[in-house]
């Protein structure tokens, strides 16, 4: 007669089992599977949870690169920046604005890091506003850390009042509490349409009407969001958006992040960082700063062209799997990642600090414990399985549709059950 001991060891074997039997199969009917041959390192037994940090590059990333480097650098040298360079910043934002972001051409251009493109757009949408009674920023307790020191410093230079919006770290901002925080002294609002931390997805055009009622603008990060949601900047009537392209739109480390302004603010956009790449004729050399018409007034120095060649790829394999299957597969892969979490690490004591329902969370879930340490994470990544750390004690599971299998979450998450049980 088993004992309990060993009914409980082989209830635990056939949850294993059915577990990865499913893997399998949603892997076998993935209508997007066959794409995940085109990134370095799939073929590998190594487990990639963090591609909402960092994604894997093409394989066609390297020869770009080195063709970049070879015929268009060392063949056409200087001549390049007048033969195609120049209009990349343009091109690769309008190919993004139509793969990714729901934008007409002419609104997205690749300019220089996130940090650097919110200050722009926040400090832009401030001389826009142009009312001395609307003198408050609105943002959230649990933005990305840069959006928070970005707006306070803003403030301080300004003389502006933070108004903020206490956010769940286990959800997100709500278009009731935005409503709530929005008035006639709101000048603009930054959230992210995704939390970092959380991965809550924010009702971004309910709360752009919410913004709009009170008459104020709107900045949007979609650091999480491109490349993982679908996305209608110009149907939301969105009024600045910005993001960067080393998540989902695999970049590569650094690569530059993208501006977008709609098209009704570009006639009278004045941004503050005035350079010679955002003049009317950059190799004018000339004195006076005259802005480039449209949204090319919204460059400052020399574009990082090379982060733009790498980054083509990625919008190229967008195009053809088409956004809407990209975020069907990341709805599929969240929710599996939860089933598994609620088979393996909530006996363990384990908290799941995101959504439930897979509509309103982004491409990534995080899990809580009291257990969970940045060791805990060394340890993982020392096994070939690469999640991120969050304080205090997050475990965040990124998983980017394109170049992520069903089983490559199954062997991550049981190797993150595995070091909880030891």
């Amino acid at each position: 007669m088993s004992t309990h001991k060993e009914e409980t060891a082989q209830s635990a074997a056939a949850t294993d089992e059915a577990l990865r039997r499913r893997a399998e199969e949603l892997d076998r009917q993935d209508p997007l599977a066959r794409y995940r041959a085109h990134f370095i390192g799939t073929d590998t037994p190594l487990s990639y949870l963090d591609g909402n940090s960092l994604g894997r590059p093409l394989k066609r990333t390297a020869e770009d690169i080195a063709s970049f480097v070879r015929e268009e650098w060392g063949g056409r040298l200087i001549r390049g920046w007048d033969e195609q360079w120049l209009k990349l910043p343009h091109a690769i934002g309008d190919q993004l604005g139509r793969a990714v972001l729901g934008a007409a051409p002419g609104q997205t251009i690749i300019a220089d890091s996130t940090t650097v493109v919110l200050y722009k757009l926040i400090r832009a949408a401030l001389a826009a506003v142009a009312d001395p009674e609307r003198n408050e920023l609105v943002l959230d307790t649990e933005n990305f850390p840069t959006d928070r020191y970005l707006v306070e410093g803003i403030a301080l230079e300004e003389g502006l009042t933070l108004r903020w919006i206490e956010t769940d770290p286990a959800a997100g901002v709500t278009v009731d509490q935005v409503r709530e925080a929005v008035g006639p002294r709101t000048a603009v609002v930054l959230l992210s349409q995704i939390a970092y931390r959380s991965g809550h997805l924010a009702d971004l055009p309910a709360i752009t009407r919410a913004v709009h009622d009170a008459g104020a603008l709107v900045v949007w990060d979609l650091c999480h969001s491109a490349g993982s949601v679908e996305l209608d900047l110009d149907g939301s009537g969105v009024d600045f958006a910005a993001g960067c392209t080393y998540k989902y739109l695999n970049g590569g480390p650094g690569s530059p992040a993208f501006a977008y302004v709609n098209q009704r603010h570009l006639p009278a956009l004045n941004q503050p960082i005035w350079g010679w790449m955002g003049r009317k004729d950059a190799f004018e050399m000339a004195a006076g700063y005259e802005p480039a018409p449209g949204i090319r007034g919204f460059l400052s120095g020399t574009p990082a062209i090379l982060g733009m060649v790498a980054m083509q790829g990625m919008l190229d394999l967008i195009e053809e799997a088409t956004m809407a299957a990209v975020r069907a597969k990341a709805e599929k892969l969240t929710a599996f990642a939860v089933d598994i979490f609620d088979a393996w690490l909530a006996p363990l004591g384990a908290e799941l600090a995101s959504p439930r329902e897979p509509g309103e969370r982004g491409s990534h879930v995080t899990v809580d414990h009291p257990d969970f340490t940045k060791a805990t994470v060394e340890a993982l990544w020392d096994g070939d399985v690469i999640p991120d750390f969050r304080s205090p004690r997050g475990i965040r599971v990124g998983l980017s549709p394109l170049s992520t299998s069903f089983q490559e979450v199954f062997q991550g998450m049981a190797a993150i059950r595995d070091g909880l049980q030891d």
